[in-house]
């Protein structure tokens, strides 16, 4: 397998993810320029060669906050390394509601970090999470209540024109006063909308969906302990075809039953897992103090106890994949497909998310231990960027 740091590469071999036919590819200016059909592997070990992961949910990784208060380049290029390392060659750093003008300022940083030549193609676009959510407990989730409120378009440009628009993802609540025209100043920006934190009715739903949202934010979470059994926003963004959840298949954050219920209505088409992880991701558990938050980290997720809910994810995206082929038995290539084809397609990263000729060598290669993913090696436009020896 290749190990070289140039631009032009041979022989990265592996079975590959969608048909488990073995293939050597090469590269040529960062782009896949070459799947050659080989008749057997050279290695015992079965190592599988996929498009690399993308990640369009997550709000820091190794100790960096995107949305805290020492968010810094530097600090985005260590949290971009380590998804490396986890099979994460794109995402979208997360900002949560907070303080505007800790929003705005970490907006001009990441837009800063975009143009760093070393780790700028590893991040297409940013996802602002909030603060147009519901702020009711458990809807509100771990946000705080007192920087949440109703969609303010001019504000929101603001946000924008520091992120030099590179926010490509809004989650945001439809029943909040003028969330539809909002939606509708989204969608003619090129900015793709996701219904989430929210308690919208079936009503505020259809709205927004016809007003252009096309997703639902973590769909399971974000959402109050107890709800009506009939009339909760889960089955109307269910049942409309025109939504794609995102969902975190950690195992935790869902049930089983959760995970394949949705995966039975959606299916592999309509289906993208996000990890929401958030900085604590990949510390040592125990508690830790975030800003106005005191979060509790596990061996699994992050919670807020004040609250009683999930804060977010202690996983990477590519824990995952293996989850989800675990509780809905997909296949290896519909969970490839969730977690990387279908965020390409949803906004428009037409290079990214397959493996064919002149897409972007952007590549995993991994084995798969007990459905656990572990990553061997990762290429971004074709150079080495990890490799576990």
């Amino acid at each position: 397998m290749a190990t070289s740091q140039s631009n032009d590469i041979n022989g990265i071999e592996g079975v590959l993810y969608s048909d488990e036919g073995w293939v050597s590819l090469s590269t040529t200016s960062g782009k896949i320029s070459g799947i050659n059909r080989l008749a057997t592997g050279n290695n015992v070990s079965k190592t599988y060669v996929a498009p690399g992961l993308i990640d369009v949910q997550i709000n820091g990784y190794m100790g960096v906050d995107f949305s805290g208060p020492e968010l810094t380049v530097e600090g985005i290029r260590k949290a971009t390394k380590a998804l490396w390392k986890a099979g994460v060659t794109t995402y979208f750093p997360t900002i949560i509601t907070s303080d505007f003008k800790r929003m705005k300022k970490n907006f001009a940083i990441l837009a800063q970090a975009q143009k760093d030549p070393e780790i700028g193609k590893s991040i297409p676009g940013f996802h602002l999470e909030g603060p147009y959510i519901s702020p009711l407990p458990g809807f509100r989730g771990a946000h705080l209540e007192k920087y949440i409120k109703n969609p303010d378009w001019e504000e929101f440009q603001e946000l924008q024109r520091a992120a030099n628009n590179g926010i490509k993802l809004i989650t945001l609540a439809p029943e909040l006063d003028g969330a539809i025209p909002f939606i509708r100043n989204c969608v003619a920006n090129g900015i793709t909308v996701a219904l989430g934190h929210h308690n919208g009715s079936a009503e505020d739903i259809e709205r927004a969906i016809d007003a252009g949202a096309k997703m639902a934010t973590h769909l399971g979470n974000g959402c109050a302990n107890e709800i009506n059994r009939h009339y909760n926003p889960l089955w109307p963004q269910l049942a409309d075809d025109r939504i794609t959840p995102s969902i975190i298949a950690d195992g935790f954050h869902l049930t089983k039953e959760e995970v394949r219920s949705f995966y039975k209505v959606k299916g592999p088409d309509k289906t993208i897992l996000v990890s929401d992880a958030l900085d604590l991701a990949g510390l040592p558990p125990g508690e830790y103090t975030r800003g106005e938050r005191t979060l509790l980290l596990t061996p699994n997720v992050v919670k807020l106890p004040k609250e009683n809910v999930l804060a977010g994810a202690a996983s990477p995206i590519s824990a995952c994949v293996g989850v989800i082929m675990d509780y809905t038995q997909c296949t290896l290539k519909d969970a490839i497909q969730m977690a990387s084809t279908n965020p390409a397609k949803m906004f428009s990263l037409n290079e990214l998310g397959e493996i064919g000729q002149g897409k972007r060598a952007d590549l995993i290669l991994f084995q798969l231990e007990n459905n656990k993913v572990v990553i061997h090696k990762t290429f971004v436009s074709g150079q080495l960027v990890y490799s576990k020896e």
